[in-house]
């Protein structure tokens, strides 16, 4: 009875990881796309483009729908991964201090990327999940309702520093000590991290404390998928409504940077909606050839991160062989960056297991 049960488990940690490699490569995908799209218009003279088409409103990368979503679906599924690597260290206290360490080396080597990587792609999403990681390794012996928790709190205490700075700000007083702490120093460094940043850990934290309490919701079986989307679906109609009938607007703001409550929830939302569709047909089509590319350029999403952002540095910067012309232009070559970085990674993770930058990463962690 013990051997089947554990022979059940063993399936669905398997059905897991399929779900969240699959996943983790859409999302990164889509990071691609507003990435690329974003860095594209500050390529332009202006802040803008003048395309006010439906598709340029809802690929707007700062305000539109989709600005953050994908980011934040890494996140929650970054998350996921930790409660599938801390599992066996359940109630063993020397496997938890073996596995904790192990996530702070992690977390400390891609802090010192991001901050190093962040003068060849600027707002580079590292360096905030390294943090995250290491915070990461402090609370994942926890029970879910102490991380869920935490996670609240992170989302409530960014909306709360948002607004207090606003209303600080619309008194007349000074707040550039925590917006504008000055470039490159120690507190720029700190207050970046959690409140200034692209992905501060004040609201970012909820996106992978959420993580890590779903993923311990064993087994995913379709029911539990079916009842997540829902629920993901229903918070990001819940943020939209609150948004559209607040008497104030800016408190119920949706987009990234209020920091606010309800762009959290829907973010939160979406991504775990997206997660729960992603794995769902990933699971239904696991064998197909699609699903395992996928599944490969999952295992490699750090070496395509840093390569999407290399590469458009390369054609854009230095040979100019990339201008700027519209959405038109940035779906097409983050599409065509990703048909190649499958077609490498569908290659290269079935002869080396994961992808170099990965490997590299592990060996100095672990």
């Amino acid at each position: 009875m013990n051997q089947a049960s554990d022979q059940a488990e063993l399936r669905h940690v398997r059905q897991r990881v399929l779900d969240l490699d699959v996943s983790r490569a859409v999302a990164l995908i889509g990071v691609c796309v507003m990435n690329y799209h974003g860095y594209l218009i500050l390529r332009t003279s202006g802040p803008e483009m003048s395309d006010d088409s439906l598709a340029a409103r809802v690929f707007n990368p700062w305000e539109g729908p989709l600005s953050t979503r994908f980011a934040a679906a890494f996140v929650v599924v970054a998350g996921m991964g930790v409660t599938l690597m801390t599992r066996s260290a359940i109630g063993n206290r020397a496997r938890q201090h073996i596995l904790r360490w192990v996530l702070i080396r992690r977390g400390v080597l891609l802090f010192a990327a991001g901050y190093l990587f962040d003068w060849v792609w600027p707002g580079t999403i590292l360096g905030y999940y390294g943090a995250m990681f290491v915070i990461a390794a402090f609370i994942f012996t926890l029970r879910s309702a102490a991380i869920a928790t935490i996670g609240v709190g992170a989302a409530v205490a960014g909306a709360a520093i948002q607004r207090w700075t606003m209303y600080r700000a619309d008194a007349g007083h000074d707040v550039g000590w925590l917006h504008e702490p000055g470039p490159r120093s120690p507190r720029a460094l700190l207050f970046n991290t959690f409140v200034n940043g692209t992905h501060p850990v004040l609201p970012w934290l909820a996106f992978l404390c959420l993580g890590i309490v779903i993923a311990r919701l064993i087994p995913w079986t379709p029911r539990v998928r079916f009842l997540l989307a829902s629920a993901g679906t229903v918070a990001v109609v819940v943020a939209y409504i609150a948004h559209n009938l607040a008497p104030n607007k800016q408190m119920f703001d949706v987009t990234p940077w209020s920091r606010s409550v309800a762009y959290t929830l829907c973010a939160a939302g979406s991504a775990v909606a997206g997660v729960c569709i992603v794995g769902a047909l990933a699971q239904a089509t696991h064998s197909t050839l699609v699903s395992r590319a996928l599944a490969a350029a999952g295992r490699c999403t750090l070496t395509l991160y840093i390569a999407h952002a290399l590469v458009f540095n390369l054609l854009v910067d230095w040979l100019g062989w990339i201008r700027p012309t519209g959405l038109d232009t940035a779906l097409l070559f983050a599409g065509g960056f990703w048909l190649i970085g499958i077609i490498a990674a569908a290659w290269w993770v079935p002869r080396q297991g994961v992808g170099p930058l990965e490997r590299i990463y592990r060996r100095f962690s672990s």
